[in-house]
Order: C-alpha cells, then structure tokens, then sequence
C-alpha cells in the first residue's frame, strides 16, 4: 500500500456537491486517511471563469501511478468532465500530487505534480493535512513550500470543513 496525495477541484455547477461525490468515488477504491477544509479560490491561468473549490486528500492504495490516474480520469468521465480548454471550467478535476516518494516522468502522468510550487490552491490544503510532508525532488516540506509563495491571501479562503475520513 502507498500514501498518495490527490488534488479536488470545481468550478462548474455545485461546486461543493461535486467535490463531496467526488469523495464516495474516491472511497470505492482508495481509503481516504485526511481530507482537507474545502477553500474557494480565484482561478489560475485562465482568470475569465468562475472561482474554484479545492480541497485535498490523503488516501492510501495499492493501485500503480498509472492504475490510479486511469481511476482518476474514470471518476471525471462519469461527472461528464469534457476537456474543453486547458486550465479552463471543469465540473471535477482530480490530481495525483504525490504518490508517495516516487517520481514519475511519463508523457501522460508527471509526479510529483510539476506545477505545484506555485499553486496556493494545492498548498493551502496540503499544508492543513500534511506540512511536514517532504516533497521528492526539491527536498522541502509543504509548509515550507507554501511560505515561499507569493500569492494574495484574499484570493483563498476556507468554505467547508472535513472530517478525517472525508466526511462534512
């Protein structure tokens, strides 16, 4: 079994349901061991969309990078995820952010997540359920990660909180 880390997001319908579903699907096949606060946040990249909701998970598996990417990706399908625009409006997005220690450089699946050092929306959540979590390439925690950003504070804030199984 190993540890990995999955990023929630939505900002397409009910944000907040979408990511609550998105956990009983989670729960089908993987033991969600600490779920963060829900937060809303601006979106990246593509600024012209509605706010997202993130959150994060911990959850333990037995299922290979690639086996849970396919999970991941299966999950999406069935909430009627299309891939309209890169970084655009998504009823559900679901990220591998770390499986365990391993790095992984496929064309498809890249761990840990490449972009991760400068998104708040995915270190806030971490932060609150694993800071001290070291990252595998660059060598620092989360907490320290997410102290060296630079980002507006008031472009992230908590919405809704979870239990340690993932529960409201």
């Amino acid at each position: 079994m190993v540890e990995a880390f999955i990023a929630l997001g939505s900002n397409i319908g009910d944000r907040e349901g979408n990511i609550r579903n998105a956990f009983q699907f989670l729960e089908a096949q993987l033991t969600v061991l600490k779920a963060s606060s829900i937060y809303e946040t601006k979106p990246m990249y593509l600024e012209n969309q509605d706010w997202f909701l993130n959150c994060a998970a911990k959850v333990e598996t037995d299922l290979s990078p690639q086996q849970l990417l396919k999970f991941l990706k299966n999950i999406e399908k069935e909430f009627g995820r299309k891939v309209v625009e890169r970084n655009g409006p998504r009823i559900i997005d679901l990220d591998i952010v770390f499986y365990g220690n391993q790095v992984v450089d496929e064309p498809d699946l890249q761990i840990p997540h490449p972009r991760i050092q400068e998104r708040a929306f995915v270190l806030v959540p971490l932060a609150e359920i694993a800071p001290q979590f070291v990252h595998s390439t660059c060598g620092k925690t989360i907490a320290q990660l997410l102290s060296e950003l630079d980002y507006d504070k008031s472009e992230i804030k908590k919405v809704a909180t979870y239990g340690t199984r993932g529960e409201p």
